[in-house]
């Protein structure tokens, strides 16, 4: 039986992430404007868009565009304008979470397929049966939706696609629904303006019967002497520890969504669109992550009854994580999809440039962090798994030819990298490598870094039956002897 091909859908926060994540194996990408979508913080003005749809269309690629907040009074207003961009731009498709904006494009811009945003928490296939009678030509389904359900609803509803999310940041909430942001500072989260207060550090303070608040310093002497605990209504005896360590407290930081090693899982629901998060990561992020699953897809598809998972596993932790989970797809969550030690992003790599073009004898390269004479550094092909490598032999500023110690990411500053240091031959190079190719480099780590993405790396492990609860709980233990080692400020 012939495997159903998904399209594979990334995120475009900037035009030049649009494009290195078309360059390296996106089938499509969706980006939105800041006034109508929840992206408050894009840089993507009209013309970008314009210029990034026909880039897209060039590489045979779609591009879908976002107008999914949920509307106030004073955004009405702007749906006439929004709808004379929308034919300006001629994307393939719109991404729409409020019913009554579906309504109005369906009336006033009919040529352009509609989609159904997770915003709108679609979680069955009577919602998806509903989205469809309304005229919608793809559901993009809620984070909570288990691999189950997604079969039955595609068995259900086998006329419209079904898109899912596959990797990125998990939200506390149902799919981005919370007031934490609103309440903490203001900024709506269902208005693409998140704070991410749920990955804050909370501190525990007692307030005193005189009105006066007390912190309640945990430390070596008061740390055996109590501890808070939750119980619920409705399941008495059931305790939940609030637990504030050294550092801090970190109740509702979840780990990101990672569901590669559940490729074949996802292809036997039939879905018809792999969605990764992530609108404002870096454009590191967007090549890195459409390269991996790219080249882990296709892979499955051409040899499903060898398929290792491993070796691609190992290339998204290049990728900065906060540790990884498959969430709620495999059922409900445990405690192994929460981070209550650190919410910080960490990766073995670091971005180190990007080739912008190229003369007759080198690579013209933008300086992305730090680089001194000797490092190695890996160019990433769009083309090949394996990296580029090469030692840098010297620092040349593109702008003069002179030899420079060392450079920093926010100089601003492109070097020369000369075909001749390389192994492959010019012609090899230059296939392998196109402009916006990206470089990394290994990130230096302290020991407790180390550890962490160690420990992260066996919780994952375990998660999906890769692992075991020995080498999970050594790897935890390791990284909180060193973490609590740490002086206070440092933490």
């Amino acid at each position: 039986m012939k495997i159903h091909t998904p399209e594979l859908l990334l995120p475009a926060g900037s035009l030049a992430r649009l494009k290195t994540a078309i360059l390296y194996g996106a089938d499509a990408v969706y980006c939105g404007t800041p006034s109508m979508s929840l992206r408050a913080r894009s840089k993507m003005p009209i013309e970008d868009v314009i210029e990034g749809v026909a880039f897209a269309h060039s590489h045979g690629k779609k591009v879908y565009l976002a107008l999914n907040l949920f509307t106030h009074n004073r955004d009405i207003p702007k749906l006439a304008e929004q709808v004379e961009i929308i034919k300006k731009i001629k994307p393939d498709g719109i991404i729409v979470a409020d019913v009554a904006v579906f309504k109005y494009l369906r009336e006033n811009c009919p040529e352009v397929p509609l989609h159904v945003s997770t915003q709108s928490n679609v979680c069955s296939w009577l919602s998806v049966k509903f989205w469809e009678e309304q005229g919608a030509k793809m559901c993009v389904l809620a984070r909570e939706v288990s691999f189950g359900e997604l079969a039955e609803i595609k068995e259900k509803c086998p006329n419209i696609k079904i898109e899912a999310f596959i990797h990125g940041s998990m939200c506390m909430s149902y799919s981005g629904r919370c007031l934490l942001s609103n309440y903490f500072t203001g900024r709506g989260a269902n208005q693409g303006k998140c704070a991410h207060s749920c990955r804050w550090n909370y501190k525990l303070h007692l307030r005193l019967k005189d009105n006066s608040l007390k912190e309640i310093p945990i430390n070596e002497h008061t740390k055996e002497l109590f501890e808070f605990l939750l119980e619920e209504e409705f399941r008495p005896g059931k305790f939940l520890d609030v637990e504030e360590t050294e550092r801090g407290a970190y109740l509702m930081n979840s780990k990101d969504l990672c569901l590669l090693p559940k490729i074949p899982d996802f292809l036997k629901t039939g879905v018809d669109c792999l969605k990764i998060e992530g609108r404002n990561k870096t454009q590191y992020y967007s090549g890195m992550v459409a390269r991996v699953y790219r080249l882990a897809l296709d892979n499955y598809l051409q040899n499903p009854e060898t398929w290792d998972v491993t070796k691609y596993l190992e290339e998204i932790y290049s990728i900065s994580n906060r540790g990884f989970t498959t969430a709620f797809r495999t059922g409900e969550l445990t405690d192994i999809a929460q981070n209550y030690e650190t919410t910080r992003s960490l990766s073995e790599y670091e971005f180190a440039g990007i080739i912008t073009d190229f003369t007759e004898d080198y690579f013209r390269v933008f300086v992305k962090n730090k680089l001194v004479i000797g490092e190695e550094l890996e160019f990433i092909s769009p083309n090949r798994f394996e990296p580029i490598k090469l030692n840098i032999l010297e620092l040349i500023n593109d702008k003069n030819g002179k030899n420079i110690e060392s450079v920093h990411g926010g100089d601003q500053t492109t070097i020369r990298v000369p075909f001749k240091w390389f192994s492959l031959s010019k012609e090899e190079l230059l296939k392998n490598l196109p402009a916006l190719s990206l470089i990394r480099k290994k990130r230096p780590l302290t020991e407790v870094q180390k550890a962490r993405i160690s420990w992260d790396k066996e919780e994952f492990k375990f998660e999906i039956g890769l692992g075991n609860l020995e080498d999970r709980e050594n790897a935890r233990k390791t990284f909180l002897t060193l973490q609590n080692e740490l002086p206070n400020n440092k933490k």
